[in-house]
């Protein structure tokens, strides 16, 4: 997977998504699908993208119970998608069971899908983690301590912000992929996001993967953001 920008199709409906891509009609993406999309187009929307030759990271952050979880991704499995992911938050034997179900079911011969998880939401605040989530220690901490648990597990990797990619790599390795969402063009709002960085301060902090949504799917021209994108992360300095 060496295309490193996925972009987000936050989207309601396969109509909205089919809109947009018929502007890339000729430049097959790594798309991200996540809980708005796959909650109301379901499986259906999976095989339609795969046929138009996209590369799929199924964002559904599964958290529950280590069976539930194993069952859940021994089905997402089959749907062939390229990247999936758990909450780290759900701890190592619920790693460890996604895992189990990704494998169980996929196909004798096919590569199973990279699984990451999640450490800390991009919209997640320092003061958030403190007051809300009654996390003691730092952001930085707290990331690199769910990420260190999701290698012991054996996952792929985690998401993150762009700005621990640094601590991730100098504590786990280069191996150990790093997807970062929270991706802006320098000129836009943050919107929800809080742990925000543009595509060139990305590549610089050393990510494998960006996750980038609105900057591309709201823009007036979306085709035009992408190639914007390419020419930022491109950039030398």
């Amino acid at each position: 997977m060496n295309q490193p920008f996925i972009v987000a199709l936050d989207f309601s409906s396969k109509q909205e998504v089919n809109e947009f891509l018929r502007l890339f009609s000729d430049t097959p993406l790594f798309v991200k699908v996540g809980m708005e999309l796959y909650y109301q187009e379901g499986p259906a929307m999976i095989e339609e993208l795969k046929a138009q030759g996209h590369r799929i990271f199924l964002d559904l952050k599964l958290h529950d119970i280590p069976n539930t979880v194993k069952q859940a991704m021994k089905g997402l499995a089959r749907l062939g998608v390229d990247l999936v992911n758990v909450h780290a938050a759900g701890g190592t034997q619920m790693m460890k069971a996604a895992l189990e179900g990704l494998e169980a079911g996929t196909a004798s011969g096919v590569r199973r899908p990279m699984c990451i998880a999640v450490t800390q939401l991009t919209s997640t605040s320092e003061q958030m983690l403190r007051a809300e989530l009654w996390i003691a220690h730092s952001m930085e901490e707290t990331v690199v301590h769910y990420a260190s648990l999701a290698k012991e597990s054996g996952l792929d990797g985690v998401v993150c912000s762009a700005k621990e990619v640094p601590l991730i790599r100098e504590h786990l390795g280069e191996a150990f992929v790093t997807v970062t969402p929270g991706i802006r063009f320098a000129n836009e709002a943050k919107g929800d996001q809080v742990r925000v960085v543009t595509p060139a301060e990305a590549r610089k902090l050393g990510t494998n993967f960006i996750v980038i949504g609105r900057s591309i799917t709201r823009a007036s021209d979306p085709y035009a953001a992408y190639e914007r994108l390419q020419r930022e992360w491109n950039r030398e300095e």
